[in-house]
C-alpha cells in the first residue's frame, strides 16, 4: 500500500483510503473486510452513506488492532451547526 501523510499534529494517515460511499448496507461489513485484507487501513464514510454500521461490524471482525486503523466520517450538510453536531455525534 502507498505511503502515510503527515497532518498538522505530526500524526500520520495513510495516503489512500477505501471509500464506502453507494456501497449497500446489506454488504458493506464484507466489502470493508475484504478491504482491510487487502490492506486498507483508512476507511471513509457518512452519515448521509447509511452504511456507518456495517463499518463498525467490519472492523470489529477484521483481527486488526484499532490503533492501525483510521476512519474518516462527515456530518450530513444540514447537522453542520453545533447543537446539530452534538446530537450527531
Amino acid at each position: 500500500m502507498p505511503g502515510q501523510l503527515t497532518l498538522n499534529d505530526g500524526s500520520t494517515i495513510p495516503q489512500i483510503g477505501l471509500g464506502v460511499w453507494q456501497v449497500d448496507p446489506d454488504v458493506t461489513s464484507q466489502v470493508v473486510r475484504w478491504g482491510i485484507e487487502a490492506g486498507y487501513r483508512l476507511i471513509d464514510t457518512a452519515e448521509g452513506y447509511r452504511n456507518e454500521e456495517g463499518v463498525g461490524e467490519a472492523i470489529r471482525a477484521a483481527g486488526v488492532p484499532r490503533s492501525e486503523l483510521f476512519i474518516t466520517s462527515k456530518l450530513r450538510n444540514g447537522g453542520h451547526q453545533r447543537d446539530a453536531a452534538l446530537r450527531a455525534f
